[in-house]
């Protein structure tokens, strides 16, 4: 079978390849679908070597402003302390991509929309079923070994607790895990923000409650709007601000907004924490956590969505400085950047993407990181067909009901 076309269920796209597939299709949902998946790819494998870090910490350890793949914070990563044994840095992507590709497998099995119990009766499978490639542990193991405890909580409540899947989210800690691996779904829902937003906020139940949650169905709502041709920046924060639920749209409006005075990330991260901090239960050490962190909460907000979407607001799209804020930013700098990059990814396309980074994520990985891109502008395609067959359908229905009684009303 060719590189880049429709696979049998057993095939692998996270199998290396060589350079972008000969046939690839070139509609701008295939370029800005690839855009999206493989710019979020990238941002995570960028941020992955400074997070959990402050940016002075990070400026100490790199001798300034990190401007793409550095190598790890501690070279001895199989001993280093406290984010042992992961290889992070020297352009590894993280559990963040691994989800992610994981999650567009799931679109791939389903060929339509997804909901929570498709995380129960695919997801789940997909992270404790086969063997994968795991960059930071350069070996192959199950995805499930890799994921942090907050996403092992769907193999728990799903597989082992029997757990109503609209329901297995609550009692997780509230965290970024749903939000990091949502950007398939606003792909499929590509234009479509307000079913990206409902679609993510049922599949994410699963999985997480509260803020956690919200920020997961916010994010598939922007990149859903970045998809849209003609989108900018301050369209996509229009539309997270529109859907966006309590705390969550507070803390995007707040951050965006001072985001708006600052003219670039570096300088901005002290402005940037001072908007998020009323929103942010994690303390300012990053790794201290108090007694009402991570908890659920009308009033509070993930951190790193509104942050990547300052950043993209800074950058005005701009992929390579949407990234860098993040990475530069530390703390959750693997997801911020990840989240960014997605949507900066589906913005500008493929191209967004610089070829020399994505080609050095993608080796030092062993992942296909354009692949994925196609097989899920491939599913959205089929998603939208049936959609529109479906509002056909509804629409004649509906047309039929307006009717005067008594014409042609079988009843």
């Amino acid at each position: 079978m060719t590189p880049g076309t429709s696979r049998d269920k057993g095939e692998d796209w996270m199998t290396p390849q060589e350079g972008p597939p000969v046939d690839a299709p070139v509609d701008v949902l295939a370029d800005k679908a690839v855009g999206c998946v493989a710019g979020a790819a990238v941002g995570d494998a960028l941020g992955g070597a400074t997070e959990g870090w402050t940016p002075e910490q990070i400026q100490e350890r790199y001798g300034g402003r990190v401007r793409g793949i550095v190598p790890p914070f501690n070279e001895d990563w199989r001993n280093a302390r406290p984010i042992a044994p992961y290889h992070k840095g020297d352009g590894h992507v993280t559990d963040d991509t691994l989800m992610t590709h994981a999650l567009i497998r799931v679109y791939e099995r389903v060929g339509g929309h997804l909901d929570a119990y498709a995380a129960a009766e695919h997801l789940v499978p997909e992270m404790m079923g086969d063997k994968r490639w795991i960059p930071e542990l350069e070996a192959e193991a199950l995805p499930l070994h890799r994921v942090f405890l907050a996403e092992k909580w769907l193999v728990l409540r799903l597989h082992y607790g029997h757990a109503d899947p609209r329901e297995a989210g609550v009692g997780n800690i509230v965290n970024c895990g749903a939000a990091m691996y949502m950007a398939p779904v606003g792909v499929v829902n590509a234009g479509d923000p307000d079913g990206a937003y409902a679609e993510a906020i049922d599949l994410a139940g699963a999985h997480q409650s509260s803020y956690g949650r919200e920020a997961a169905g916010v994010l598939a709502a922007a990149v859903a709007e970045a998809m849209r041709p003609g989108a900018t920046p301050d369209s996509v924060v229009a539309t997270c601000l529109r859907l966006a639920r309590d705390g969550t749209r507070a803390a995007i409006d707040a951050v965006c907004s001072v985001a708006r005075g600052l003219g670039h990330w570096d300088g901005s991260f002290e402005a940037l924490r001072a908007a998020i901090r009323p929103y942010d239960t994690v303390a300012d050490t990053y790794r201290d956590q108090g007694l009402g962190a991570r908890r659920p909460s009308r009033l509070h907000s993930i951190e790193e969505l509104p942050l990547a979407l300052a950043f993209l607001v800074m950058a005005e799209g701009d992929y390579r400085e949407t990234v860098l804020g993040g990475v530069n930013y530390g703390r959750d700098a693997d997801s911020i950047a990840s989240m960014g990059g997605a949507v900066a990814g589906a913005l500008g396309g493929r191209a967004a993407v610089p070829a020399d980074w994505l080609e050095q994520v993608a080796t030092a990985s062993r992942t296909d990181l354009v692949g994925p891109g196609l097989a899920l502008a491939a599913v959205a395609r089929r998603v939208h067909r049936a959609d529109a067959e479906r509002r056909r359908a509804h629409e004649a229905a509906f047309d039929a009901l307006l009717a005067p009684r008594g014409e042609g009303d079988a009843r």
